[in-house]
């Protein structure tokens, strides 16, 4: 079963292949398609999505994926060893890619599975085939998630203490890499055109977007913050081994943080906060007070114009009745006439 683990910071892995990889970069359609994937074979299942991922490798081993394709998978739960991939339905879509876009190649191929599964390794193996050093993409395709969704490794041999003739064995487990969310102008103007009915920046205030913002921050911090502490704690339990890297990241994480006892710090944030505050207050207090003035405004207004209706019907009707009180006389003075 293959494992986890955490390079240093900036540190470039080299796969079984021998090619050097940095970092991973997902394009929004590919994300798309992904969860249009999910959604048609396996959702409300336990069954997960695979597919391969297209792109090119740019200089300093920069993963960049642009398109994607699904394959059709399957695997028993039961037994992980057992599992289908179409081999002649890869070929045969990623022959069609390739005649629309000669750039796009194999770069290596998802999973909706939000951690590595046992045959991801022999997957691995199936799509060295076609690419020299595929990479695995996890995507979260759950909404709940509040970071971002994707997770990227490579399979690298690490030497194993304890097996072998001379005392240690290879075995190739994934590593992770850093991945990213990147877009060209083209597919932000089309994000833009489809969260435009989710998330319109007229309807709602700029100060509650930030704070929705930090909200989901400090969300994913806390989710980051769980996930260290269960595994400090399955390491002190022996369930793992203790990673040198992993270990030395927490570290230097614990010790980038800074000392809130210092009283000219404590000082300094409640001034802050207090301006921040007053500042939201003013601003509140202004926003109501030019809201009042414009709802005075507009009575004002409909006043008027009712007042002039009025006034304009008052004088239609008088002059109705002096045409009334007009034609009554002549009225009179035909009869009188008539008389005589």
């Amino acid at each position: 079963m293959s494992s986890q683990s955490t390079p240093p910071a900036d540190a470039p892995v080299a796969p079984v292949t021998g090619t050097t990889l940095s970092d991973v970069t997902v394009h929004p359609l590919v994300l798309l398609s992904v969860v249009d994937h999910y959604n048609r074979v396996a959702r409300g299942t336990r069954k997960r999505a695979i597919g391969v991922l297209l792109g090119s490798v740019g200089r300093g081993g920069r993963v960049d994926v642009t398109n994607s394709f699904a394959v059709p998978f399957e695997e028993d739960l039961r037994d992980p060893a057992i599992f289908y991939l179409d081999h002649n339905y890869l070929e045969s879509m990623h022959g069609m890619f390739r005649k629309i876009n000669a750039k796009e190649r194999v770069v290596g191929f998802y999973s909706t599975a939000p951690k590595i599964r046992p045959n991801d390794l022999r997957i691995h193996a199936v799509m060295s085939r076609y690419c020299p050093a595929p990479c695995l993409v996890n995507i979260d395709v759950r909404p709940e998630i509040r970071t971002i969704p994707t997770t990227a490794y490579v399979a690298v041999e690490e030497v194993d203490a304890g097996g072998g003739t001379d005392g240690s064995r290879v075995r190739t487990t994934f590593r992770h890499l850093p991945s990213l969310i990147g877009a060209i102008e083209a597919e932000e103007v089309g994000v833009e055109h489809l969260l435009r009915d989710i998330n319109d920046p007229t309807s709602v205030s700029t100060v509650a977007s930030l704070v929705r913002a930090k909200m989901s921050s400090l969300g994913g911090l806390t989710d980051r913050l769980v996930e260290m502490k269960g595994y400090l704690e399955s390491v002190h339990a022996g369930e793992r081994r203790v990673n040198n890297a992993i270990v030395y990241n927490m570290q230097t994480i614990f010790n980038l943080l800074p000392n809130l006892n210092v009283d000219e710090l404590v000082k300094g944030a409640l001034v802050k906060t207090n301006d921040m505050h007053m500042v939201i207050y003013l601003s509140s207090l202004i926003r109501s007070v030019i809201a009042l003035h414009d709802l005075v405004s507009n009575k004002i207004t409909y006043m008027d114009k009712d007042d002039g209706d009025v006034e304009e019907k008052g004088k239609d009707a008088e002059k109705k009745a002096e045409e009334k009180e007009k034609k009554i006389v002549l009225d009179d003075k035909r009869e009188l006439a008539a008389k005589q």
